[in-house]
C-alpha cells in the first residue's frame, strides 16, 4: 500500500497571478511556492488545504500537462461553517457568483464562485442530516 500524505489538485492554466491574488484575498490560502513562469502552490494556514497551478506549455513537463485545463465539468470545493455568511461576504466582494446560495435536500447548503481562471469553487456548509 503507498501511504498518502496529503492530496491536493494541480489545475494547468496561464493565470497564475490572478489566482494568487484570488485565493490569497478571498481565502486567506498562503502562496509556499510561487514561480510565475512555472507554478503555484497555496495552503490554507488554518485548515492545511492545498491548491497547485501550472502553467501550461512548460517544459519541464509531460506533453500530456502542456494544455490549458479546461474549467468545465471541474469544481473545486471549500467547506466552510456558515455558507450564508460566506455567500454574503462573497457579494460584499463583488464576486462573479455563477450559482446563488441554495440548500439540497441531501444535507447541505451552497452556492459556486467562479475564479479568474474559470474555474468553479463551490462553498459548501454540510448540515446535520435528522432521520434516515
Amino acid at each position: 500500500m503507498i501511504e498518502i500524505d496529503a492530496m491536493f489538485p494541480v489545475m494547468v492554466t496561464p493565470k497564475l497571478d490572478a489566482l494568487k491574488q484570488f485565493y490569497e484575498a478571498v481565502f486567506g490560502f498562503n502562496a509556499v511556492f510561487y514561480d510565475p513562469n512555472f507554478y503555484l502552490h497555496l495552503v490554507s494556514p488554518n485548515t492545511g488545504a492545498q491548491l497547485g497551478f501550472l502553467l501550461p506549455n512548460h517544459g519541464s513537463q509531460p506533453a500530456f500537462l502542456h494544455p490549458i485545463m479546461s474549467a468545465d465539468g471541474y469544481v473545486i470545493s471549500l467547506e466552510v461553517k456558515d455558507a450564508a455568511q460566506a455567500y454574503a461576504e462573497a457579494k460584499i466582494m463583488n464576486l462573479n457568483i455563477v450559482m446563488h446560495l441554495k440548500e439540497e435536500i441531501w444535507g447541505q447548503v451552497h452556492f459556486m464562485l467562479q475564479d479568474p481562471a474559470g474555474f468553479r469553487v463551490d462553498i459548501v456548509q454540510h448540515l446535520e442530516v435528522t432521520g434516515n
